[in-house]
């Protein structure tokens, strides 16, 4: 299954658009206002959990500078990345979209396609306020 956010322009270089998400602590800023829990766990591992859903441990896998930030799940019983894909429009401003892969069974995937779609959505929508 594969999800991606709408492309977000940001009035941040790549550079500084790359640098905000590279430091895990940042992405409670752009979680939708459902959060129920948010705890960095370590230097590139955060934990978090919105009402109703499960807790969910991402750790940074790769980072590609100013261009690509990869999060996969950390332990769980759900193997998925996030991809934030960083485009240099000049050098006052990027465009960031997140794409959103994993592999499920059909029954799963209709289950969280729906939640997981709003959830990159609201990431992608909060990031012009906070990067």
């Amino acid at each position: 299954m594969k999800l991606e956010s709408p492309k977000t322009t940001i009035n941040k270089s790549a550079k500084e658009t790359f640098d905000f998400l590279s430091d895990v602590k940042n992405f409670e800023k752009l979680m939708p206002k459902n959060i129920s829990k948010f705890e960095v766990l370590e230097d590139d591992k955060f934990l978090f959990a919105l009402k109703g859903m499960p807790e969910i441990v991402l750790k940074k896998k790769e980072a590609i500078a100013p261009n690509k930030i990869v999060l996969g799940a950390a332990g769980g019983k759900l193997d998925f990345s996030l991809t934030g894909l960083i485009t240099e429009i000049d050098t006052t401003s990027s465009e960031v979209e997140l794409v959103f892969e994993g592999e499920f069974n059909a029954m799963m995937a209709m289950m969280i396609k729906g939640p997981i779609s709003k959830f990159i959505e609201t990431l992608a929508v909060n990031m012009p306020a906070q990067v």
